[in-house]
């Protein structure tokens, strides 16, 4: 397992950059919200500690998992943020519909990213049974909204960087 024996949110907030004027998105399913509520408060959780003001933070919830790319483009269309980060979380059930799920939403994240430009992260758990869920949102793994907000700060300063 990739992630056995790591905690994902050993991040290190990049010094270098002031994060004071970043604009940043948060994409937020519905669906399984225990697990995605969790993500949800440790990306913003990291996006403060980083120096972005808390009114610079837009938050958008969605449905499920499959609508956070227009999510992302809506606000990136609005003009509202530098970058989005999109969480989620799809456990694995008895159909094939957790494959088309993860595909849509990984492709559509990935096309909302090179459409406008901008980093759009993509922060959704793509796991077997709930306890894998619970160990990527806060639990013995970490948090993985904290991963994709420091993937969203540092891809934001890289943009800007000469």
């Amino acid at each position: 397992m990739a992630t056995e024996l790591k905690n994902l949110s050993d991040q290190q907030i990049d010094q270098s950059f002031d994060f004071k004027a970043c604009k940043v998105g948060i994409a937020v399913s519905e669906w399984n919200g225990e697990i995605t509520r969790a993500l949800r408060d440790g990306a913003l959780d990291f996006l403060l500690k980083a120096g972005v003001p808390e009114v610079n933070v837009v938050i958008k919830d969605v449905p499920g998992s499959f609508e956070l790319p227009l999510a992302a483009q809506f606000m990136l269309e609005a003009g509202e943020v530098d970058g989005v980060i999109c969480l989620g979380s799809v456990i694995r059930g008895e159909t094939d519909h957790f494959t088309f799920v993860c595909n849509a939403v990984s492709q559509g994240v990935k096309d909302v990213c090179l459409k406008y430009n901008k980093p759009v992260i993509f922060g959704v758990l793509t796991d077997d049974t709930l306890e894998q869920a619970k160990a990527r949102s806060g639990g013995q793994h970490g948090n993985k909204g904290v991963e994709a907000a420091a993937a969203v700060l540092k891809m934001i300063a890289l943009n800007e960087q000469p």
